[in-house]
């Protein structure tokens, strides 16, 4: 079955970096559609970034310049690296692959916490 493991996030002080890695199985990882959502205390999920099965990009305009995301096709895995952190960034990460509206997965999600 289609298995999407997510590591990295924790606790970082502001300005901070720190790399999310999300590692698929069960699918053919390369002709997914890979993204980062969050979701922060009390809002609502909102897409960070996302990287088509051709390598496109693209980002919320919050994380721009701080924020880039990569895939490795032959690791099955897609990266999430954030620098400059800021305590709005704090919140749950969860990777996903999409292809159409039924192969729509997700990751367990991880705790991204900017603070002092």
């Amino acid at each position: 079955q289609v298995q999407l493991v997510q590591s990295g996030g924790g606790l970082v002080q502001p300005g901070g970096s720190l790399r999310l890695s999300c590692s698929a199985s069960g699918y053919i990882f390369s002709i997914y559609h890979m993204g980062w959502y969050r979701q922060g205390p009390g809002k609502q999920r909102e897409l960070v970034a996302r990287i088509t099965s051709g390598g496109s990009t693209n980002y919320a305009d919050s994380v721009k310049g701080r924020f880039t995301i990569s895939r490795d096709n032959a690791k099955n895995t897609v990266y999430l690296q954030m620098n400059n952190l800021k305590p709005e960034d704090t919140a749950v990460y969860y990777c996903n692959a999409y292809r159409n509206t039924v192969q729509d997965y997700w990751g367990q999600g991880t705790q991204v916490t900017v603070s002092s």
